[in-house]
């Protein structure tokens, strides 16, 4: 019986005496066809590492791990580390680790796997994210740096909608801009609140985030760029020239003077504009800073 089926679900939390975690956003996919759809989505081989973020009892674990070279599950609840370590004993090549995403070195777990295994030629990050903590894991992966291709991930379908988002739509926001930056996202499948066990009161949806190995935008300071982002977005009502006093170190007359370089109006609020204009408006503030503090 697969681990995805409902009966089988039932079985496994009678056997264990498992009980959802409302607190740890536990909810247990049941629908093979969204298995499919990651697994595609995810593009593995027998060269591929995985590092899957919340296994679970490891209903796409399996499939991991028999499409990919090696797979490392990351679970924070320690009650599912019996039961996964039992529903994953046939594979070899699963590696359980019992901690919190947020708190381990990933790009050290990596590269201790790609170091004893020289056969493992590319990282995909997996993972059926708990709704609460979405945007500081996929934060967490993308500042540090991660050696990975592509991250692909289940989430809300609202934090989905945000991440894909384009200028002027009222999903448009700090976050998208920061994602985008970072990733080019595709949208794969949208999971319905029914394929889960318990069922969510929303529905889900899988992206793949490819981590660009160039960035769309050429910055003089990332700190900059990220700071106006923060501040524009900070209270949407506001327009650019209000949010940014006080926030960037210039005042009134020299943000001014930036805006009518730049050909952009001050009235304009941040979520009409778009990554190339926070470029030109990052690099701007910059160099005029850089200026007056010669």
């Amino acid at each position: 019986m697969e681990l995805y089926s409902r009966q089988k679900i039932d079985y496994i939390r009678k056997k264990y005496k498992f009980n959802f975690s409302k607190g740890l956003g536990q909810n247990f996919l049941t629908d093979k066809s969204v298995i499919d759809d990651i697994i595609g989505a995810s593009m593995l081989n027998e060269e591929t590492l995985v590092i899957e973020i919340g296994p679970g009892i490891g209903t796409l674990t399996a499939y991991l791990a028999e499409a990919a070279g090696n797979v490392v599950a990351v679970e924070l609840d320690k009650r599912l580390i019996p039961i996964l370590s039992d529903m994953l004993s046939m594979y070899d090549n699963v590696e359980i680790i019992n901690e919190d995403i947020l708190k381990v070195d990933i790009n050290k777990v990596i590269e201790n796997k790609l170091a004893k295994n020289p056969k493992l030629k590319s990282v995909r990050i997996v993972g059926n994210l708990p709704y609460y903590i979405t945007t500081p894991i996929i934060m967490k992966l993308l500042e540090s740096g991660i050696n990975a291709d592509s991250i692909t991930v289940m989430m809300q379908k609202e934090v989905a909608d945000r991440l894909a988002a384009s200028a002027g739509k009222k999903d448009y926001g700090a976050i998208t801009l920061s994602v985008q930056y970072f990733c080019e996202v595709n949208f794969i499948t949208l999971v319905p609140a029914s394929s889960f066990v318990p069922a969510p009161k929303v529905d889900s949806a899988v992206l793949r985030l490819d981590i660009r190995k160039e960035k769309p935008i050429e910055l003089l300071s990332e700190a900059t760029f990220f700071a106006l982002i923060k501040a524009g977005f900070g209270k949407r009502r506001k327009t650019m020239s209000n949010s940014l006093l006080g926030a960037c170190g210039l005042e009134k007359e020299e943000l001014q003077e930036i805006f009518e370089k730049l050909g952009i109006d001050p009235k304009r609020r941040a979520e009409t504009m778009d990554m190339f204009e926070f470029e030109k408006l990052a690099n701007c503030v910059y160099t005029t800073k850089k200026e007056i503090n010669k």
